[in-house]
């Protein structure tokens, strides 16, 4: 599976299994929810400072998001 998928995949995972939407993700990893919609359907690129505000938010070690 390609890794940008691979990611999306994870992060919708460990925000749904918090019962937050994507908009409560956003405003936890201080971004906007349309950058969250991106990542989870695996069309954006986010960097690892992006992959850490993510990880943060939900909880996670950054690399639980590349598992």
């Amino acid at each position: 599976m390609e890794i940008r998928r691979r990611v999306g995949m994870n992060v919708k995972l460990a925000r749904q299994e918090k019962g937050w939407s994507q908009e409560e993700l956003a405003h936890q990893a201080e971004l906007h929810r349309t950058y969250i919609s991106g990542v989870e359907r695996g069309v954006r690129n986010p960097t690892v400072t992006v992959l850490e505000k993510i990880a943060i938010a939900l909880g996670l070690g950054p690399g639980r998001l590349l598992d």
